[in-house]
């Protein structure tokens, strides 16, 4: 897929949807933003909440000096209806931060989306000091058994694509060995299958749209709407699989470590 038409989309996308990624993950059994934010809580200086969307691991870092950065406009407004801040709007692949300003980042749900990723992760080791962080939630392959690999069958196959067309799909599993190639240190990497309710069309309605889906047209998202409706119902559940990476900055001998 073209970069500038993903970019358009993303942009057009979140406007358009403020907070729905936050509003999905809320389904979830656990929270996957507090399990992100776990090892940032001891972090040392500014945390950086790289494409923070509505910013909702701000409340999981209430003690930090924490700065979200996103690039739409939408998201933002939500994040600052909500009181979270203090907030930039710039893009993540031209950070406006100094050299080794920052003590951590939070990366939540975004690698496989932004980018052209290799710039977005120079800009993070950039910006990052020397033995920062950056703590990465991405969504991972499913495994067997799961719960609810009916339900996501039958969203698929009403939508008629096989998977979301991420242009990084390789930071999904792959992330720790990205991570590796830009010059980063493995710290830990997690996986947990956290359990999305799915109990309404309501909520049938929020999955779907919640699906980055720029080929599909809107007859075949409510078709799949109407999939997941007629099979939702009290005690149903989805499988969503996660993984947590966090890497350090560890500049080698004879790098700049402004």
């Amino acid at each position: 897929m073209d970069e500038r038409y993903w970019r358009r989309y993303l942009s057009t996308y979140h406007d358009a949807r403020p907070g729905v990624t936050e509003r999905l993950l809320h389904l979830a059994d656990a929270s996957p933003y507090a399990w992100l934010a776990e090892p940032l809580r001891t972090a040392r200086g500014t945390v950086l909440d790289l494409a923070c969307g509505s910013a909702p691991t701000r409340a999981e870092l209430p003690d930090a000096d924490w700065i979200g950065l996103d690039v739409s406009a939408g998201e933002l407004a939500e994040a600052a209806r909500h009181g979270r801040g203090p907030l930039v709007r710039a893009s993540a692949d031209d950070l406006p931060l100094a050299p080794g300003s920052v003590g951590a980042v939070c990366a939540a749900m975004c690698l496989p989306v932004l980018t052209p990723l290799p710039r977005v992760l120079d800009e993070v080791r950039r910006v990052l000091r020397p033995g920062g962080v950056i703590a990465a939630l991405v969504p991972s392959r499913p495994g067997f058994p799961m719960p609810g690999l009916l339900g996501w069958g039958r969203v698929m196959w009403a939508l008629r694509v096989a998977r979301q067309p991420w242009p990084n799909p390789q930071a999904r599993d792959g992330l720790p060995g990205l991570l590796r190639q830009a010059g980063f240190t493995i710290r830990s990497d997690h996986r947990h299958v956290f359990t999305l309710t799915l109990d309404s069309p309501d909520a049938a309605d929020l999955l779907v749209d919640g699906l980055y889906l720029p080929r599909t047209g809107p007859r075949r998202t409510d078709a799949a709407k109407r999939a997941l409706a007629a099979w939702a119902r009290p005690g149903r559940r989805l499988g969503l699989p996660l993984r947590r990476v966090v890497a350090e900055h560890t500049p080698q001998p004879g790098q700049d470590r402004a």
